[in-house]
């Protein structure tokens, strides 16, 4: 079934979801599979904290086993195949994301809790158009011709010219705040580059990663190209990384879990990309519309319930503005509507698991306890993971509140002077991934814009990636960028050749 308009509720679950649900398997080489132990784990619905399905409970003998399969696939078929047959099977694939779009949203809401509108424009929706656009690239890998000045022998020429090369295998191992988003952002760019894939997904939201890998075979890619295997992290994915079959780690998720997989790649001297946490700050400065404050708060701080490596938790308001920003922010945060995902009217939604929701709340307790001011104090349903949006005021820098990752809907306010403080408050963090500024003088975005220290920043908005626009950290956020041109980079290498003629 395709996409239902993005903001449609569900009354009842699809048969093929119900069917899916009953036995998802790993993907390794043509088929689905159980694990080699006979073990499996539950997901969870988060709206309801009821079992959803079960999952094999993969190891290092299905992981070698997937190595393998996308060893065996990358020295034969796929390597055979031209640039633009890799393009065209991308394509194909993309169209079947769409053609089961409503499926596979129903999927993402089931599983990690979500809005089923997000589900749909993101999760689906920018999915298909992602492989797309990195489908593009398949036939546009180049490399160039070099003016080389070598003097020996005497009489001898030379040309050198470079090769851009597939690295090989690809160890892809994603977060669950956008589990189907994540693993297209792995994978497609592998795929263009003629990279093969090994995707572990985070043990909370394994489904849409599964069932993307089913349409891939669908697609006509060729078996061994994508392949799942699902497991918890300690150990399906500390076997996928330390593997020796991979040349290749792509990894989105925490900073702790980041450094760990960074040492390991580091000793085996694999290549790594690694976008890891966030912490990201929104500077309001006096001059900014403020007819951008309730977007600024829903958008930018709220979506997806605050799981988002750049959700601007640190709003830094000049004090000209302060105190009708506040009430503004504090107006949207109020009227946020608590409830299910697969009703779009509802804005906050649970969040993924029992262990984030504790962790959330912990959060908030521990603000509390530090002295920092809560204003919303709503309520959430008895049933499920949910946690009451939150906003603080009274933080200061040196609070867990102001420091530590949070991953859930809790934001602080803080006034500031003068400019130069307001970015310096911002940059005092040990995380960089995204930030953003609000004025409408462009001499002050001139200006500030480079002292921020992130690797995205935005301008009068917050939190809006774009395929072609390069995403990653600096400081503890991560090492690398995904998306635009410079993303293949990351799965070729570089051949240098040197012909000599007389």
């Amino acid at each position: 079934m395709r996409i239902a308009p993005p903001d449609s509720a569900v009354s009842e679950i699809l048969p093929a979801v119900a069917e899916f649900l009953n036995a998802p398997r790993m993907q390794i080489g043509p088929a689905g599979c159980a694990a080699a132990s006979g073990q499996s784990f539950a997901v969870y619905n988060p709206a309801t904290g009821a079992e959803l399905a079960r999952v094999p409970a993969g190891g290092a003998e299905d992981v070698d086993r997937a190595v393998r399969a996308a060893q065996a696939a990358f020295e034969g078929p796929w390597s055979q195949m031209l640039p633009a047959q890799r393009q065209g099977l991308m394509l194909r694939l993309a169209d079947l994301i769409e053609q089961n779009g409503e499926e596979l949203a129903q999927l993402e809401t089931l599983e990690q809790g979500k809005s089923i509108m997000l589900s749909r424009l993101i999760e689906v929706q920018a999915s298909a158009e992602y492989f797309r656009y990195m489908a593009g690239w398949a036939t546009k890998i180049e490399g160039a011709t070099l003016d080389v000045s070598i003097p020996i022998p005497p009489g001898m020429r030379y040309q050198a010219y470079t090769r851009k090369e597939p690295v090989g295998v690809v160890a892809a191992i994603t977060p669950w705040n956008f589990p189907l988003n994540m693993a297209a952002w792995k994978i497609a760019p592998a795929l263009a580059t003629g990279c093969t894939v090994v995707l572990k997904p985070a043990e909370e939201t394994p489904l849409t990663s599964i069932r993307l890998a089913q349409l891939a075979l669908e697609a006509g890619i060729p078996e061994g190209v994508v392949n799942v295997v699902t497991g918890l992290g300690h150990e399906a994915g500390a076997a996928l990384v330390a593997h020796p079959g991979v040349a290749k780690i792509a990894f989105t998720g925490s900073t702790e879990t980041g450094k760990l997989i960074g040492i390991q790649a580091m000793k085996d001297m694999k290549r790594a990309t690694l976008e890891l946490g966030g912490k990201a700050p929104m500077v309001m400065f006096d001059d900014m519309d403020l007819d951008l404050l309730g977007a600024a708060a829903g958008i930018g701080t709220f979506f997806n319930s605050g799981q988002t490596c750049c959700s601007g938790g640190r709003i830094y308001v000049q004090k000209g503005i302060y105190d009708k920003a506040l009430e503004v922010i504090a107006g949207v945060t109020r009227s946020l509507a608590v409830g299910p995902g697969m009703d779009p009217a509802n804005q906050i939604n649970p969040v993924v698991s029992a262990r984030h929701q504790a962790h959330v709340r912990a959060c908030i307790a521990r603000g509390i306890e530090d002295g920092a001011t809560p204003l919303i104090g709503a309520s959430t349903p008895a049933q499920g993971f949910y946690v009451a949006p939150e906003l603080f005021t009274g933080v200061r820098q040196d609070m867990a509140l102001m420091q530590e990752e949070i991953f859930g809907p809790v934001v602080t306010v803080t006034p500031f002077d003068d400019p130069d403080e307001g970015i310096a408050l911002a940059n005092d963090s040990r995380y960089g991934l995204g930030a953003s500024i609000w004025t409408t003088d462009l001499n002050k975005m001139m200006r500030y814009v480079p002292k921020l220290r992130a690797g995205v920043v935005w301008v009068n908005s917050h939190n809006i990636p774009d395929q072609n626009l390069p995403f990653g950290g600096v400081k503890q956020s991560g090492i690398g960028r995904e998306h635009g041109r410079g993303a293949l980079d990351n799965y070729l290498e570089t051949k240098s050749v040197c012909v000599a003629y007389r």
